[in-house]
């Protein structure tokens, strides 16, 4: 299973429900690894979409501990352990967790692969992915080369769970 996000310097992912910044290269990198494939977010993010609508062109998993809660074109669970049997009929190099805070969290367990677009800046944040780099389970497999957006510098980097190291998921 994957994960891609944008973090910075200090692993924030967000502000106040909004991405810390919006990097065109960073939505179409993310665009190529997803479509067609099976996205899996929270209510919450999946509100700060524009007009709170589904991604087109992929399979679209909501968490949400909203028993009511509905959604057109997406499917819709309300548990990890919900998550986890609907995910089980699909190819799992094909699934991308696409967050919130709380969802990549609880879903890091199972994730063996994070795309990560590390922004070399730090941002007022209240939302945080858990740092890869002090985390002895993941290992970097690939960086590109830094790429530079108006003053901010990035890079796109995959970290991989480590071979042997057990998930506690």
């Amino acid at each position: 299973m994957n994960m891609i996000v944008a973090v910075d310097a200090n692993w924030a992912i967000g502000c106040k429900n909004k991405l810390l910044i919006s990097i065109p290269a960073d939505h179409k990198m993310f665009r190529q690894e997803t479509l067609g494939k099976v996205v899996v977010l929270g209510r919450k993010t999946l509100e700060t979409f524009p007009n709170g609508m589904p991604l087109v062109k992929r399979t679209n998993i909501i968490l949400s501990t909203k028993q009511d809660y509905r959604v057109k074109d997406a499917i819709v669970v309300h548990s990890i352990e919900e998550l986890l049997t609907q995910l089980k009929q699909y190819d799992t190099k094909d699934v991308y967790i696409i967050g919130g805070e709380t969802v990549y969290r609880q879903m890091l367990p199972y994730a063996d692969t994070v795309h990560v677009t590390k922004i070399d800046r730090v941002y007022e944040a209240d939302a945080y992915f858990p740092n890869l780099d002090q985390d002895d389970e993941w290992e970097i497999t690939a960086e590109s080369d830094e790429q530079v957006y108006f003053d901010t510098t990035y890079a796109f980097v995959k970290y991989e769970r480590k071979t042997g190291v057990k998930k506690n998921g």
